[in-house]
């Protein structure tokens, strides 16, 4: 099956995944007017009021942009949603995307057909991540448009699944738009998840080390310094598995060798509560290819050149 045409004319088969805490509006602009998708999770903008800021700023800014570059348009955007019935704001943060019309919607954490509903009506696309086929077959069955495959070494709440299997498996039953998501931080990675079978990367952990990304300068350099052998995968954290920076749980007073057995029993991702560990960051095992902090726009470039020698590599 064809992509949808909103993803047909990317200069790089590319979403900038949405991350907690820091992915803003400076970081979405940057990534859609560097030829890619741009994301960011609703619950970033807080409060809730100010995800009607955001969303204007992004549209006028990418507005702005195409009227300036009818050559290079810009990249849709999508927001992430966060559909667990524990987020008390998603009716108001789901308002709003269809307010603005937003091109794209990423839901995570359920699926939730009202969700899938309210973003076609205007005739947007929902991507849904996934860990497992158990989950892609019911987010199908209620209504996504496509998957997100969220494979072994992704950053943040990661599956444990080979990104070949997954893919393969996703593939057997489903012929929509497909991501995948797990350590990919080079054009060639791009590449290979094509080869896999998938239509997109989805990619964040090198965006952590970009100048638009809200993350403390510590946590960029952190994964600058970093290697797949920095990361543990523990479900200590939020109560979910997820994959980690092993010097952040060090300096918050924890053994990444021996960390506690004992989960937290619930997540709330409710707006304006505290986060215990805030802390501890997250990242993929993707990071040894991430060796300074630079623009947004230079990564991307990066990627982009990597990718085209990539592909001349395989067609010699």
């Amino acid at each position: 099956m064809p992509l949808p045409p909103i993803l047909q004319h990317l200069r790089l088969p590319v979403i900038g995944a949405p991350m907690f805490l820091l992915s803003g509006p400076e970081l979405v602009i940057a990534q859609c007017t560097s030829g890619i998708v741009g994301s960011f999770p609703a619950l970033n903008a807080r409060p809730e009021s100010m995800l009607d800021e955001w969303l204007d700023h992004i549209t006028g800014a990418l507005a702005d942009w195409n009227q300036r570059h009818p050559d290079r348009p810009a990249a849709p955007f999508a927001v992430n949603q966060i559909v667990h019935r524990s987020n008390t704001r998603l009716d108001h943060d789901v308002a709003l995307c269809v307010k603005y019309k937003v091109p794209l919607m990423i839901t995570s954490l359920g699926a939730r057909p009202e969700v899938y509903d309210a973003a076609h009506s205007y005739g947007a696309i929902v991507l849904h991540d996934v860990i497992n086929l158990a989950f892609a077959r019911k987010a199908i069955d209620k209504g996504a448009d496509g998957l997100i495959a969220v494979a072994a070494g992704a950053g943040g709440h990661a599956g444990t699944t080979s990104p070949f299997a997954l893919i393969q498996e996703i593939r057997g039953f489903f012929d929509g738009p497909l991501v995948l998501s797990g350590a990919i931080a080079t054009g060639g990675a791009i590449l290979a998840a094509q080869a896999m079978g998938a239509d997109l990367a989805y990619i964040g952990s090198a965006m952590i080390a970009t100048r638009e990304a809200r993350a403390d300068e510590a946590y960029k350099k952190m994964v600058v310094d970093g290697s797949s052998a920095d990361i543990v995968y523990t479900d200590v954290i939020t109560g979910v598995h997820g994959n980690y920076l092993k010097p952040s749980l060090r300096a918050a007073g924890l053994d990444p060798e021996r960390l506690p057995s004992a989960a937290p029993e619930r997540m709330d991702f409710g707006p304006g509560k505290k986060r215990a560990w805030k802390d501890i960051w997250g990242a993929g095992q993707g990071i040894g290819a991430i060796d300074r902090i630079v623009p947004a726009a230079d990564l991307i470039d990066r990627l982009a050149c990597e990718y085209a020698s990539a592909k001349r590599r395989l067609a010699q």
